[in-house]
């Protein structure tokens, strides 16, 4: 980056900043659309008594996504980190709707 004097290194960060904070927005409201969508596979799942968990599934999605984060020059192990989570989690609600079934 450039040199830059003070104000202009404080005004940069804000805009900078302000990105970061619309990405994280955007990032959470995709998050709510994709557990909305994972709801409807674990009520599916559980109406028809399939497993809450699909290893196989998931074993695609992580190669996938970690191909992805190479093309995106983001961290595969990050990525995997990031995916194992949101599935932890996905898994836990698909097993709590297969008990409220």
């Amino acid at each position: 980056m450039a040199e830059l004097d003070d104000a202009e290194a404080f005004t940069t960060l804000h805009r900078l900043r302000g990105s970061i904070d619309n990405i994280d927005a955007a990032l959470v409201y995709l998050l709510a659309e994709r557990f909305r969508a994972t709801k409807q596979v674990g009520e599916l799942k559980a109406t028809h008594r399939m497993p809450a968990s699909d290893p196989a599934r998931e074993e695609q999605q992580l190669a996938r996504l970690r191909t992805l984060a190479l093309d995106a020059d983001l961290d595969p192990e990050f990525a995997q980190k990031w995916f194992t989570f949101v599935v932890a989690e996905v898994i836990r609600h698909h097993v709590a709707a297969a008990e409220d079934h």
